[in-house]
Protein backbone atom coordinates (compact mmCIF):
# COMPACT_ATOMS: atom_id res chain seq x y z
CA UNK A 1 0.00 0.00 0.00
CA UNK A 2 1.33 3.34 -1.07
CA UNK A 3 0.12 5.36 1.91
CA UNK A 4 1.64 3.37 4.79
CA UNK A 5 5.03 5.13 4.64
CA UNK A 6 3.65 8.43 3.35
CA UNK A 7 3.58 11.28 5.86
CA UNK A 8 0.76 13.78 6.17
CA UNK A 9 3.17 16.49 5.03
CA UNK A 10 3.77 14.59 1.79
CA UNK A 11 0.04 14.00 1.35
CA UNK A 12 -0.61 17.70 1.98
CA UNK A 13 1.81 18.61 -0.81
CA UNK A 14 -0.02 16.21 -3.14
CA UNK A 15 -3.34 17.58 -1.96
CA UNK A 16 -2.24 21.12 -2.82
CA UNK A 17 -1.52 19.85 -6.33
CA UNK A 18 -5.12 18.60 -6.60
CA UNK A 19 -4.46 14.91 -5.93
CA UNK A 20 -7.82 13.42 -4.91
CA UNK A 21 -6.12 10.20 -3.82
CA UNK A 22 -4.17 12.20 -1.24
CA UNK A 23 -7.44 13.54 0.18
CA UNK A 24 -8.82 10.00 0.37
CA UNK A 25 -5.71 8.85 2.24
CA UNK A 26 -5.89 11.78 4.69
CA UNK A 27 -9.57 11.05 5.21
CA UNK A 28 -8.92 7.35 5.84
CA UNK A 29 -6.16 8.23 8.28
CA UNK A 30 -7.98 10.88 10.33
CA UNK A 31 -11.75 10.63 9.80
CA UNK A 32 -12.36 8.54 12.92
CA UNK A 33 -10.58 11.01 15.22
CA UNK A 34 -12.25 14.04 13.59
CA UNK A 35 -15.65 12.34 13.87
CA UNK A 36 -15.16 11.54 17.57
CA UNK A 37 -14.18 15.15 18.19
CA UNK A 38 -17.18 16.44 16.22
CA UNK A 39 -19.49 14.31 18.38
CA UNK A 40 -18.27 16.27 21.40
CA UNK A 41 -19.12 19.56 19.72
CA UNK A 42 -22.20 19.07 17.54
CA UNK A 43 -25.67 18.28 18.88
CA UNK A 44 -26.97 15.83 16.26
CA UNK A 45 -25.67 13.09 14.01
CA UNK A 46 -26.55 15.17 10.95
CA UNK A 47 -24.52 18.09 12.33
CA UNK A 48 -21.57 15.78 13.08
CA UNK A 49 -21.60 14.41 9.54
CA UNK A 50 -21.80 17.91 8.08
CA UNK A 51 -18.96 19.23 10.25
CA UNK A 52 -16.71 16.26 9.39
CA UNK A 53 -17.46 16.62 5.68
CA UNK A 54 -16.84 20.38 5.81
CA UNK A 55 -13.57 19.84 7.68
CA UNK A 56 -12.13 17.67 4.91
CA UNK A 57 -13.64 19.90 2.22
CA UNK A 58 -11.88 22.87 3.83
CA UNK A 59 -8.62 20.90 3.81
CA UNK A 60 -9.13 20.23 0.10
CA UNK A 61 -9.86 23.88 -0.69
CA UNK A 62 -7.11 25.37 1.48
CA UNK A 63 -4.41 22.72 0.99
CA UNK A 64 -1.98 25.15 -0.62
CA UNK A 65 -2.18 27.51 2.38
CA UNK A 66 -2.06 24.93 5.18
CA UNK A 67 1.07 24.76 7.27
CA UNK A 68 1.36 21.90 9.72
CA UNK A 69 3.63 22.17 12.73
CA UNK A 70 4.54 18.50 12.95
CA UNK A 71 4.17 15.73 10.43
CA UNK A 72 0.49 15.15 11.20
CA UNK A 73 -2.49 17.05 9.82
CA UNK A 74 -4.65 15.94 12.72
CA UNK A 75 -4.16 19.09 14.87
CA UNK A 76 -5.10 21.30 11.91
CA UNK A 77 -8.11 19.11 11.14
CA UNK A 78 -9.29 19.20 14.77
CA UNK A 79 -8.99 22.97 15.03
CA UNK A 80 -10.87 23.35 11.75
CA UNK A 81 -13.51 20.91 12.99
CA UNK A 82 -13.91 22.93 16.18
CA UNK A 83 -14.39 26.22 14.34
CA UNK A 84 -16.85 24.69 11.89
CA UNK A 85 -18.86 23.14 14.74
CA UNK A 86 -18.96 26.42 16.64
CA UNK A 87 -20.05 28.25 13.49
CA UNK A 88 -22.77 25.66 12.86
CA UNK A 89 -23.98 25.98 16.46
CA UNK A 90 -24.06 29.78 16.22
CA UNK A 91 -25.96 29.61 12.94
CA UNK A 92 -28.44 27.17 14.42
CA UNK A 93 -28.92 29.39 17.47
CA UNK A 94 -29.53 32.45 15.28
CA UNK A 95 -32.16 30.61 13.26
CA UNK A 96 -33.89 29.16 16.28
CA UNK A 97 -36.79 31.29 17.42
CA UNK A 98 -36.45 32.89 20.80
CA UNK A 99 -38.81 31.29 23.23
CA UNK A 100 -39.96 32.29 26.66
CA UNK A 101 -37.59 32.63 29.59
CA UNK A 102 -35.78 29.66 31.12
CA UNK A 103 -38.14 29.66 34.12
CA UNK A 104 -41.15 29.62 31.77
CA UNK A 105 -39.64 26.68 29.87
CA UNK A 106 -38.92 24.82 33.10
CA UNK A 107 -42.45 25.52 34.34
CA UNK A 108 -43.97 24.20 31.12
CA UNK A 109 -41.62 21.22 30.68
CA UNK A 110 -44.27 18.73 31.75
CA UNK A 111 -46.86 19.92 29.24
CA UNK A 112 -47.77 17.94 26.12
CA UNK A 113 -47.66 19.05 22.48
CA UNK A 114 -47.03 22.45 20.95
CA UNK A 115 -50.67 23.57 20.99
CA UNK A 116 -51.07 22.89 24.71
CA UNK A 117 -47.79 24.69 25.38
CA UNK A 118 -48.92 27.67 23.30
CA UNK A 119 -52.28 27.82 25.11
CA UNK A 120 -50.55 27.73 28.49
CA UNK A 121 -48.10 30.45 27.42
CA UNK A 122 -51.00 32.60 26.22
CA UNK A 123 -52.75 32.25 29.58
CA UNK A 124 -49.61 33.05 31.57
CA UNK A 125 -48.74 36.01 29.39
CA UNK A 126 -52.16 37.53 28.85
CA UNK A 127 -50.80 41.05 29.23
CA UNK A 128 -48.25 40.42 26.47
CA UNK A 129 -50.94 38.87 24.28
CA UNK A 130 -52.99 42.06 24.65
CA UNK A 131 -50.05 43.97 23.19
CA UNK A 132 -49.55 41.37 20.45
CA UNK A 133 -53.21 41.75 19.47
CA UNK A 134 -52.58 45.45 18.79
CA UNK A 135 -49.92 44.62 16.17
CA UNK A 136 -50.45 44.51 12.42
CA UNK A 137 -51.73 41.09 11.24
CA UNK A 138 -48.40 39.84 9.86
CA UNK A 139 -46.46 41.02 12.91
CA UNK A 140 -49.08 39.46 15.18
CA UNK A 141 -48.77 36.14 13.36
CA UNK A 142 -44.96 36.24 13.50
CA UNK A 143 -44.98 37.01 17.23
CA UNK A 144 -47.42 34.22 17.99
CA UNK A 145 -45.50 31.67 15.94
CA UNK A 146 -41.95 32.66 16.93
CA UNK A 147 -42.25 34.09 20.43
CA UNK A 148 -45.22 32.22 21.87
CA UNK A 149 -45.08 28.86 20.10
CA UNK A 150 -41.28 28.85 19.73
CA UNK A 151 -41.23 27.95 16.04
CA UNK A 152 -37.95 28.40 14.11
CA UNK A 153 -37.57 31.51 11.97
CA UNK A 154 -37.12 29.41 8.83
CA UNK A 155 -40.40 27.58 9.38
CA UNK A 156 -42.28 30.84 9.97
CA UNK A 157 -40.65 32.49 6.96
CA UNK A 158 -41.66 29.59 4.73
CA UNK A 159 -45.23 29.58 6.07
CA UNK A 160 -45.69 33.31 5.55
CA UNK A 161 -43.76 33.65 2.30
CA UNK A 162 -41.12 35.94 3.82
CA UNK A 163 -37.37 35.78 4.03
CA UNK A 164 -35.72 34.61 7.25
CA UNK A 165 -34.13 38.05 7.53
CA UNK A 166 -37.53 39.75 7.34
CA UNK A 167 -38.90 37.49 10.07
CA UNK A 168 -35.86 38.15 12.30
CA UNK A 169 -36.18 41.90 11.75
CA UNK A 170 -39.90 41.88 12.57
CA UNK A 171 -39.35 39.73 15.68
CA UNK A 172 -36.63 42.08 16.89
CA UNK A 173 -38.71 45.21 16.23
CA UNK A 174 -41.82 43.73 17.85
CA UNK A 175 -39.89 42.38 20.81
CA UNK A 176 -38.64 45.93 21.45
CA UNK A 177 -42.24 47.23 21.22
CA UNK A 178 -43.48 44.55 23.60
CA UNK A 179 -40.61 45.15 26.03
CA UNK A 180 -41.39 48.87 26.02
CA UNK A 181 -45.11 48.22 26.60
CA UNK A 182 -44.41 45.79 29.43
CA UNK A 183 -41.93 48.16 31.05
CA UNK A 184 -44.44 51.01 30.91
CA UNK A 185 -47.14 48.73 32.38
CA UNK A 186 -44.89 47.65 35.23
CA UNK A 187 -44.01 51.24 36.23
Amino acid sequence: MEHIGTTDAELLTRLADGDQQALALIFDRHAAAVTRYAWALAPTRMDVEEVVQDTFLTAWRKASTITIAQTSMLPWLLVTCRYLAFNANRKQARNRADTLTESDRAHRAGLGGGTERADQAREELRWVMDEIERLEPVDRQICELCLVEGRPYQEVADALGLSVGAVKQRVSRNRARLRKAVTVDEN
